[in-house]
Parts: C-alpha cells; structure tokens; sequence
C-alpha cells in the first residue's frame, strides 16, 4: 500500500505544481478535501483489490479527470490547456476577477 500510496501523493504534487494555477480562486478546504479523498480511495482500493486494481485507480482517475476537463473547457469556450480567456474562466468558476 505504501508504494501506491507514494506514486499517488506524487502525481498529486506534480500536478499542483503543472496544474495549480488553474485552481487559484478554489477555497482550501476543497483542494484539502480533493487531496485526502483520492489518497483515501487509493488506500482502500489497494486494501480490498490488491496493488493492480490500486495502480489501475491512481491512473485510470488522472486520465478520466483530463477528458471531463477537456470536455468541459471546449464546451465553454475556454482553452484547454491555457484557460483563456481568463476573465470567462473565473466566471464559470463563480470566482471574482481580481482585476
């Protein structure tokens, strides 16, 4: 469990780091919450189903996460990887626009 659990955690991190600023204006609380579900659900997964089903999860929900954003983005008019226009995305967010 301890390795599924490292290789999660780890992509959570990288992806902050690639991925944060497009979660700028999300209160703390939902991000905190984001971060300990997955890792919870990646821990039971492993318990119950063994280290392939968790592995299975850990990328499986990257790759379904990106095509629901992906989905979403070009049916709102808002660049996939860039979020432009900016001020349209913090709309749809429901985010104030700081400028």
């Amino acid at each position: 469990m301890y390795l599924e659990l490292f290789l999660a955690s780890t992509l959570v991190a990288v992806g902050s780091i690639i991925f944060g600023r497009f979660e700028e204006g999300a209160p703390r609380w939902r991000r905190l919450s984001k971060l300990f579900l997955f890792l919870a659900v990646t821990a039971i997964v492993s318990k119950v189903f063994g280290r392939t089903w968790a592995l299975l999860w850990i990328f499986s929900a990257g790759l379904w996460g990106f095509s629901v954003h992906t989905w979403w983005c070009k049916r709102h008019g808002v660049g996939v990887l860039s979020a432009e226009p900016r001020k349209k995305y913090y709309q749809l967010r429901g985010w104030k626009w700081p400028g």
